[in-house]
């Protein structure tokens, strides 16, 4: 695997469905954009920004033209997965953008989101395309239920509020799978392991974990993960119900033992893996999630 590869899904009896592997943060097996080859032309989610041309290129090389193109569904609005919402609407005038109800506004004016994600990510910003606006009239707002109607396929709206208010899951009845976005956990497919993430500022432990069994009570054939690609479902829910609450505990351990926040963070940090997406992005991405539980906490206590 590797950037700039597309992939077709071959899973279970998945048909018309292909992922990009954009490069994002500069490394292989961590951002995919599907594309699904449906009477009506979709994208699920949209990268950083950075690369846009790269799922330009793969829709190309799907069969699908720029104009052809009919929807942009955002898992949410989070940059890594809908930074490129702006610059692909530009690119395909004739897409819709389809959204959480509660993230249009970040979409229209992408500002206090580039800003807050500078905060966040630091250094890591420079793997990012600042976000570029998209007009009002060419967004959809989702709601919990709703569907997207693409032919022969559909994305039925599942609300996934534990990572992010304006999270959704993309149910394909078509092909019985899931586009996760950030809510069944990171899928490494060299090592077949499942990983955390758990980011400030929003997320919550319980609803994470009644996102994960809303989709378990799916009982779909497929995943298609936000971070990374398509694979069977297995015991990977069920995985990622076990090592969710353990990292939050840990965090919470470690915690009560340092009673300072920065050093809990350097403990995670100086022990992150660093084989799956080599030392830069493994040591930002333990960063990310250390402070994701911090904030949490904080949270739960007040």
């Amino acid at each position: 695997m590797g950037i700039g590869d597309v992939y077709e899904v071959t899973v279970g009896d998945c048909t018309d469905v292909h992922y990009v592997d954009v490069g994002m943060y500069g490394v292989a097996e961590y951002g995919p954009v599907y594309i699904i080859d449906a009477e009506r032309p979709a994208l699920v989610d949209t990268g950083t920004g950075a690369r846009h041309e790269t799922i330009l290129s793969a829709m190309e090389s799907v069969g699908i033209a720029p104009e052809e193109l009919e929807v942009i569904a955002a898992t949410h609005v989070h940059l890594d997965h809908a930074g490129g919402a702006g610059y692909l609407a530009e690119d395909c005038p004739n897409a819709t953008v389809y959204v959480h109800e509660s993230g249009k506004r970040h979409l229209v004016d992408p500002e206090r989101l580039w800003e807050g994600t500078k905060h966040a990510v630091g250094d890591q910003i420079e793997f990012y395309g600042k976000p570029i606006p998209v007009a009002e009239d060419r967004i959809e707002t989702l709601t919990d239920g709703d569907v997207i109607d693409l032919g022969d396929h559909s994305l039925e709206t599942l609300h996934a509020p534990g990572h992010a208010p304006h999270q959704v899951v993309f149910y394909d009845s078509a092909i019985d799978g899931v586009f996760t976005a950030d809510a069944a956990g990171i899928y490494a497919p060299s090592t077949d392991e499942m990983h955390v993430t758990t980011p400030p500022v929003n997320f919550t432990l319980d609803q994470a974990l009644d996102d994960v069994a809303m989709i378990q009570d799916l009982d779909p054939d497929i995943l298609m993960f936000g971070h990374f690609g398509a694979a069977e479902t297995g015991d990977k829910l069920e995985t990622y119900t076990e090592i969710l609450p353990e990292w939050v505990a840990e965090v919470e351990r470690k915690r009560e033992e340092l009673d300072d926040d920065e050093a809990v963070i350097d403990y995670f940090v100086e022990r992150a893996d660093t084989d799956t997406w080599g030392e830069r992005k493994g040591r930002a991405e333990m960063r990310l999630n250390v402070r994701g539980v911090l904030v949490a906490l904080d949270n739960r206590e007040e």
